[in-house]
């Protein structure tokens, strides 16, 4: 029994390191990225919004009205669900954390809140990172609204 409690006490830095930070230059640039998708949408251009998006048909996007595949059918989502500056309010997100995967890849987890005269959103979402061709880019967002 000592012995399993002295293994496990040896385990508990590596458990630890399994939520490893990410070095600060990558940070940074993925809170840059992150920053820039904040104003474009609060400028109600989707297009800068999606910037912020890996342009392939493998980006995955899941939602209340469940899984969609692709860039160019997720910008469409957006354009479709917030034609325009009344639905797309003002919108603020909180980091809870940020998580390194592996090398080139991160886990964000946040709460975003939408201000918006036609009726508040708040909820919480997901975001998997890639460092692809030197850039940031989110490849999976799984957002889901408490309202």
């Amino acid at each position: 029994m000592r012995f399993l409690i002295i293994l496990f006490a040896l385990s508990i830095p590596h458990l630890i390191e399994a939520k490893q930070k990410l070095g600060e230059q990558d940070e940074l640039q993925i809170k840059e990225v992150f920053s820039k998708t904040e104003s474009a949408w609060n400028n109600a251009d989707i297009d800068g919004f999606m910037e912020g998006y890996w342009k392939s048909e493998r980006l995955t996007f899941i939602g209340r009205s469940g899984v969609t595949y692709g860039w160019e059918a997720t910008r469409e989502s957006y354009l479709k669900g917030y034609p325009d500056k009344t639905a797309m309010g003002k919108l603020k997100f909180t980091v809870l954390e940020l998580l390194k995967i592996e090398d080139n890849s991160a886990l964000m987890i946040g709460k975003f809140y939408l201000s918006r005269s036609i009726g508040d959103m708040h909820g919480h979402f997901t975001l998997v990172w890639k460092k692809i061709d030197g850039s940031w880019v989110i490849i999976s967002d799984h957002s889901s609204s408490s309202n």
